[in-house]
């Protein structure tokens, strides 16, 4: 895989360590982190929350246009950048249009609700909190309003490392432009 690979799906979904295993496996490879843009905003950050401010939504369009830049830079320097973040709904199309490296991929990582749940008691940073965001609604977000390209995982019975294969093996299906 050349290019640009997008990994997104929910929360917990696994898209940091699917992300990171897959950019190993590629012998010239960059793994771009989303949330990193986020946080490089110190002071004024409006965190995007269901029914978000204009600020908001702002901040998560600048956060996808950095990330998606960021990927491009990687792609012209020779390296796969495997871009991974919660690009959800008709963000993720907006998304693919931002990125203008070809080939470029989309991988979405769609466990079931319950392993979501499950993978998100076992970590140490917590995505969910039972109010603004949870694992039902998210999941709701993903499957009702997120178009259907690209390459679409079920990942709930599966490892880091089956899931890169599945990828690896799926790439046609992936490539989306």
């Amino acid at each position: 895989m050349r290019g640009v690979v997008v990994v997104t799906g929910v929360m917990a979904a696994g898209k940091s360590t699917v992300a990171q295993a897959l950019a190993e496996r590629l012998p010239r490879a960059a793994h771009v982190r989303g949330d990193v843009f986020r946080r490089m905003i110190v002071s004024g950050r409006a965190e995007y929350l269901p029914g978000a401010t204009d600020e908001a939504a702002a901040q998560l369009r600048l956060r996808h246009r950095l990330s998606a830049a960021t990927a491009d830079a990687y792609a012209e320097a020779g390296f796969t950048a495997v871009v991974q973040d919660v690009v959800l709904g008709e963000d993720l199309t907006t998304y693919t249009g931002l990125v203008r490296t070809r080939p470029l991929y989309v991988v979405v990582l769609a466990p079931d609700p319950g392993t979501v749940a499950a993978r998100e008691a076992g970590r140490p940073k917590t995505g969910y909190d039972g109010e603004a965001w949870t694992v039902a609604a998210l999941d709701e977000a993903l499957r009702a309003s997120t178009p259907r390209i690209g390459l679409w995982l079920d990942t709930s019975a599966q490892t880091p490392a089956q899931t890169v294969e599945a990828i690896l093996a799926g790439r046609e299906r992936a490539q989306v432009l």
